[in-house]
């Protein structure tokens, strides 16, 4: 090392010797002063001893993390943990409390922020001390930082303009309406804005924070926004995963930062047929942002039935036209009885066509015949009201197999409003219950462990053996 450099080696050995930590006089009280800046405040656990050169006697620094869990954070907020964290650590090193707490809060502004910040009445619950900002004369403490700004945000209701917002995650509608102080006549601003009811609200707020520079009173039926421009005012933001909420957000908290005049938050309950002007003009803004009512359509499936019923188009005229699957175009072809290539005699005789109860309610269950081999499993269905029974035998019990048995029922018996099942596996599987969804029939299961809730299709199985 060169001459120069072993020197200031030595002046910073030096001065680290010098200026070390001290554990702490007994005769001496403790003081907490806060510093830095935000987001970074931190703690100084200090005494301060007039006979010394340098009267500061640094015990330690507490520091906060540098990732809050809040999306905004007030500089309040920041000086509220500070203060809870020193002072419970400052218990646990001595077993006492401050003296004096120095808080970074311009001249004039510390009542009022003790009397609105709930917080920092909690964190200096039972604090005997004194709350100073004055800071000592020291140059460690030569800081400009002074977290609480002139208040623009207005406890109470203004007499100056009513704004009204609202915004709809349904129509991507963004809507402000206001009463014109010169011609009194209503006026709106409505935006279409693409994403949540929260970005579309946002979207809603930041333009009335744009556009009117006057004092005004601004009414929302979103507590979230409401929470969101109460807290504004030189806020620090976390980043979030929405990009487009934390864009609004910035926006917001720039807005609220350089503005000069009051402004009043309240937040009020939507939808509701309560009186008063309020309500009156709230629903206007509800109704500014409903979505356009439009028919509705049957779905996609429904129309292709609907179709086959017309023109009884085969399968890949189907699935080409109306961009079915291949499965559920095969199901309408073969559930359309005057499509069927061979006719199932013998099974219309046993449907009472003029009974009130047709087609309402099935029952279905299966049972095994050794005799057939492979295809001993056999599906049956029985019309409750009629008594007809349909079966077919299959290689197999599973989901797809009470399916092709169930399509098959439908082409001889017709498509019934509700089927009433065991609570078998293969009836209780999802792929069942979308194929009942697509059909429109009601999927029932009677009471597990019980004999008597499928007596008719049990007695079916004995008429069939």
């Amino acid at each position: 090392l060169t001459p120069e450099a072993r020197d200031a080696l030595k002046r910073a050995q030096d001065a680290l010797a010098s200026k070390r930590a001290h554990r702490f006089d007994p005769k001496l009280p403790f003081q907490l002063a806060i510093l830095g800046k935000m987001l970074h405040l931190h703690g100084l656990i200090h005494q301060w001893d007039e006979g010394q050169k340098d009267p500061l006697l640094i015990t330690e620094w507490v520091f906060l993390s540098n990732h809050p869990t809040k999306t905004i954070t007030m500089p309040q907020e920041r000086m509220v943990q500070v203060i809870g964290k020193v002072r419970s650590r400052l218990a646990v090193l001595a077993g006492c409390d401050f003296t004096c707490i120095y808080v970074p809060i311009t001249i004039g502004s510390l009542e009022f922020v003790i009397q609105n910040n709930v917080e920092l009445q909690y964190a200096l619950d039972s604090y005997p001390g004194q709350l100073s900002i004055h800071y000592p004369k020291h140059k460690i403490f030569n800081l400009d930082l002074k977290i609480v700004h002139q208040p623009v945000l207005s406890k109470e209701p203004l007499k100056a303009l009513t704004i009204f917002t609202d915004g709809s995650g349904a129509s991507g509608k963004s809507v402000i309406t206001w009463q014109d102080t010169t011609t009194q006549k209503w006026e709106s601003d409505v935006e279409v804005v693409k994403g949540s009811p929260q970005v579309a609200e946002l979207a809603a707020i930041i333009r009335a924070f744009d556009r009117f520079s006057e004092p005004f009173n601004l009414v929302t039926d979103s507590a979230y926004v409401a929470g969101v421009v109460s807290r504004a005012k030189g806020a620090w933001l976390l980043e979030t995963n929405n990009p487009k909420i934390h864009l609004l957000l910035s926006k917001l908290v720039k807005l609220v930062f350089h503005r000069k005049q009051p402004f009043f938050v309240m937040h009020v309950r939507s939808h509701t047929d309560l009186p008063g002007f309020i309500s009156k003009r709230n629903r206007m803004a509800d109704v500014l942002a409903e979505a356009v009512h439009v028919a509705n359509l049957p779905d996609v499936f429904q129309q292709a039935k609907l179709s086959h019923a017309l023109f009884h188009q085969n399968v890949p005229a189907l699935i080409r036209m109306i961009n079915l699957r291949k499965d559920q175009a095969k199901a309408i072809a073969a559930t359309c009885p005057n499509c069927q290539p061979l006719q199932i005699p013998s099974m219309g005789a046993g449907v009472n066509p003029t009974g009130l109860g047709s087609g309402e309610l099935w029952q279905m269950d299966v049972t095994h015949v050794p005799e057939f081999g492979r295809q001993k499993y056999v599906h049956v269905c029985i019309h409750t009201f009629s008594g007809a029974i349909y079966a077919s035998a299959h290689s197999g019990e599973k989901v797809k197999d009470v399916i092709y048995h169930l399509i098959q029922a439908f082409s001889v018996l017709g498509v019934p409003k509700e089927v009433k099942m065991d609570n078998g596996p293969a009836y209780t599987l999802e792929p069942l219950q979308d194929s009942f969804q697509e059909w429109g029939i009601s999927h029932v299961t009677g009471i597990p462990h019980s004999a008597t809730g499928q007596a008719l299709v049990d007695r079916a199985h004995q008429t069939l053996k």
